[in-house]
């Protein structure tokens, strides 16, 4: 299965407003809103982590590059896509003329993290620092976004180091929580069958059954990921009732 990792950093909406609290920005507020301004992807278990961005190309040449990625993909791997990357590049992808990529399953680690566990915080800084990965790079905040608008050589370096760095860390939280993905794509369908769901590994280890209502299954654990797969052989059925 071909699963590609990704990160997008988007520019701000510019706009007037008369106050910095609780402000309902107009439509006509709005000066310029906001747009991609670089992406960093690379494919799992590759060492090259790629990236573009409207430093170094024109935007519909950036734009094109992540979406032929996002159509060689089975699935794609992101942290909260699932409500800002994905819509946002979809956004571009229209506005440049390009029809939808090629049908991918989205693997959103803060679903994961927000729905298996009780974090102090669902930041990917934070959940990569509990999994003990590493950490996000260290920046100036704000004024690195500024600079880069203002296409600054040096901010533009540290923003590329930066979203390179999220998509590594990204890699390495995906590692440690693949055993724990709810919905993950059945890797095993994309090659023999017969390995386990989530990794794709041959090296299962029979431990038990698994019951459903009706019937039992031989159950597996992957010694590889740690992931429980049931078989699908039926090993007992229930007896059918009979009427009397």
């Amino acid at each position: 299965m071909k699963l590609l990792l990704l990160d997008i950093e988007t520019a701000p909406h510019r706009v007037y407003a008369w106050g910095l609290w609780s402000q309902d920005i107009a439509i006509n507020q709005i000066e310029e809103p906001g747009y991609t301004m670089c992406w960093a992807a690379k494919w799992h278990g590759e060492r090259e982590v790629m990236f573009d961005s409207i430093k170094q190309s024109k935007p519909a040449k950036m734009i094109r590059g992540i979406h032929a990625l996002m159509d060689e993909a089975d699935a794609v791997v992101h942290y909260n896509g699932t409500k800002f990357d994905v819509p946002t590049l979809n956004q571009e992808f229209v506005i440049h003329g390009l029809n939808p990529p090629a049908p991918y399953k989205q693997i959103d680690l803060l679903t994961t993290a927000k729905r298996q566990f009780r974090l102090a915080s669902n930041k990917l800084d934070y959940v990569a620092g509990f999994l003990g990965v590493g950490s996000k790079l260290q920046h100036k905040g704000m004024d690195l976004w500024r600079d880069c608008m203002a296409l600054d050589d040096a901010a533009w370096r540290v923003m590329e180091r930066y979203n390179k760095q999220d998509v590594r860390l990204l890699e390495k939280v995906y590692d440690r929580l693949l055993p724990w993905i709810p919905n993950h794509p059945n890797v095993s369908l994309y090659e023999d069958g017969k390995g386990c769901t989530h990794c794709g590994s041959h090296n299962l280890q029979r431990r038990g059954l698994a019951y459903t209502t009706s019937c039992a299954y031989p159950r597996y654990q992957c010694k590889d990921c740690g992931k429980w797969v049931r078989g699908r052989a039926l090993e007992k059925k229930q007896p059918e009732m009979v009427s009397v």
